[in-house]
């Protein structure tokens, strides 16, 4: 599965951008899907995930009612909504895929930079 992720730009704090995450083949056999992000000099951050075939999601506590992720099964694409932007959400954002059965993401998309301005 090949991933592109998009929609990352220049933001001033507290904007909103929506990234989009496309995958290139139906996602029936993938089992989850998640985003990630890594600011300059910081180790990769979890931010959210989504169960594909149920559309259970889950975000990390403090990225709760700022971030939101979704899915449209029949575009093969998963979203991160995020509004209230902070110059600490400055980063690259990834998003990921896992198979079914699979312990890790082991599909990545190359990662869109997101810039917050204070």
């Amino acid at each position: 599965v090949q991933l592109q992720a998009s929609g990352g730009g220049l933001v001033q704090a507290g904007g909103s951008l929506r990234l989009s995450c496309e995958a290139s083949r139906p996602t029936s056999d993938t089992d989850m899907m998640g985003w990630f992000r890594q600011a300059p000099g910081k180790e990769r951050e979890f931010i959210a995930r989504i169960i594909w075939s149920s559309g259970s999601v889950y975000v990390v506590d403090n990225m709760k009612g700022r971030f939101t992720i979704s899915r449209v099964n029949a575009k093969n694409t998963m979203y991160l909504q995020m509004n209230g932007l902070k110059p600490e959400d400055t980063a690259v954002y990834y998003c990921a895929a896992k198979s079914a059965g699979a312990t890790s993401y082991a599909y990545w998309g190359q990662g869109t930079q997101v810039t917050v301005s204070s």
